[in-house]
């Protein structure tokens, strides 16, 4: 009898996706002479651990513990010495295991075809900030702007849409007190973001970039203009006087009503574009759309709120589409506080490490783990299924346990008939079998 037996499904999405090939060969430089265990299969075990509930290096015992599943599983100080090795050798360790998990990436998008991310020509990815608290004095960790003490990393996720999870393509750590618009910082997320794409997404705007009024810096707004002629974006806008006295004079007949994701006029909300000397010194193309709305009840009212009404603004290069698609499509950028708190439950609540570049490789490893939740229901789960969040898929199918058969010299796992979910486990189990290997 074996535990987490379930979690035999992120073992296979490992193998098809061709990850484990792609980190081993990346992090060969770092493996010793005579040494037992691969560097990309350490690696990679962590991740599962991470995938399955871990919160640190440590959890890798409960892989060590059932080698009938995740086979030979390294020690703790064998782990630990990795990680340090990783974290020494800086920007070209992270390189390398960026490389492997942009190789591993395409590869899946490849397969999953209808089910993938891009599969309606356009990816998006959602650029925002993360505040992860420290118990302990960690190199970096201050105090931040909610008062609170820790590191504030800043993220990237491919959205899935709504009903599938998220992608994580960038993790940049930063110290506790870094600022939320910090224009330095969010160009650097978006590069790392880009460079995890498959490179037919930098032409023709297909790539989306969306970030909250965090990103809505001058500095990375003429970053992005730069690359508009391949690059789309969706940035939020902080309220300005100008702003606000330019919504002000928005006659009555120029706004339009926004609307839901189903097609139906979304209650208390209008949306207009704003045009003329409020454009001026903002990059050439730019398009700048402000919506009003009925605060929610209980919401404190705001200086920059027009008769009662909620403003909020977002600009970006994209054309050919109503505003109120445009403004619908920039309201669900709030999709990345599911990824956020998705993130959170997979090794995201803390960062465990003292060093910053210790941290940083965790931060990677914390990206894998995700990656696998994601890759994992694309490729494999239908439904309703492929939305569930993390800690649903550890509770209903990663932590099913099994009995090892075997038979005609061949073992498998043998499923409890009275588990609510077995048919999915081995119905998903069947799916990844039918794909194709990576060459």
């Amino acid at each position: 009898m074996v535990f987490q037996a379930g979690a035999v499904l992120l073992v296979e999405t490992v193998r098809k996706a061709g990850l484990d090939r792609a980190i081993s060969a990346a992090l060969m430089p770092w493996r010793r002479p005579r040494a037992v265990h691969d560097p990309g299969k350490i690696l990679l075990d962590v991740a599962l651990a991470v995938a399955l509930g871990g919160d640190c290096l440590a959890d890798v015992g409960m892989l060590r513990a059932e080698p009938a599943v995740f086979g030979p599983v390294a020690s703790d100080p064998t782990v630990s010495r990795l990680v340090d090795s990783l974290a020494a050798a800086g920007p070209k360790a992270l390189s390398a295991i960026r490389a492997a998990r942009a190789e591993a990436r395409e590869h899946v998008w490849n397969v999953a075809k209808n089910a993938a991310p891009d599969a309606e020509g356009q990816v998006v990815v959602d650029l925002d900030g993360v505040l992860v608290p420290a118990h302990s004095e960690k190199q970096d960790a201050t105090a931040t702007w909610k008062k609170t003490f820790g590191h504030h990393p800043l993220m990237g996720f491919v959205d899935h849409g709504s009903g599938g999870a998220g992608e994580p393509v960038a993790g940049l750590l930063r110290p506790g007190n870094a600022g939320s618009d910090t224009a330095a910082d969010h160009i650097t997320t978006a590069q790392l973001a880009l460079a995890q794409l498959p490179k037919k997404y930098r032409r023709g705007r297909q790539t989306l970039i969306r970030t909250d009024s965090a990103g809505g810096t001058h500095e990375f707004a003429a970053w992005l203009a730069k690359r508009g002629r391949w690059l789309s974006y969706s940035v939020g806008m902080t309220i300005t006087d100008t702003i606000h006295q330019a919504v002000l004079k928005i006659p009555p007949a120029a706004w339009t009503v926004a609307v839901e994701p189903d097609g139906e006029i979304r209650d208390g909300a209008w949306v207009a574009e704003l045009t003329g000397d409020v454009l001026k010194g903002r990059p050439q193309g730019t398009r700048l759309i402000v919506r009003k709305e009925r605060p929610h009840p209980g919401a404190q009212s705001r200086i920059t709120d027009a008769d009662g009404l909620r403003l909020t603004a977002f600009a970006t290069n994209t054309t050919g589409i109503p505003i109120a698609a445009l403004e619908l499509r920039h309201r669900q950028r709030a999709r990345a506080e599911d990824r956020i708190r998705a993130a959170r439950a997979t090794g995201l609540r803390n960062l465990p490490l003292h060093d910053t570049a210790q941290n940083q490789i965790w931060l990677e490893i914390v990206q894998i783990a995700p990656d696998l939740l994601a890759w994992m229901p694309m490729l494999a789960l239908t439904g309703e299924t492929r939305g569930w969040e993390p800690r649903r898929l550890r509770l209903r199918l990663f932590s099913a346990a099994a009995q090892i058969v075997t038979t005609a010299r061949r073992r498998h796992l043998r499923f409890a008939r009275h588990w609510p979910w077995t048919d999915v486990i081995t119905a998903a189990l069947a799916r990844l079998d039918a794909l194709p290997n990576p060459d």
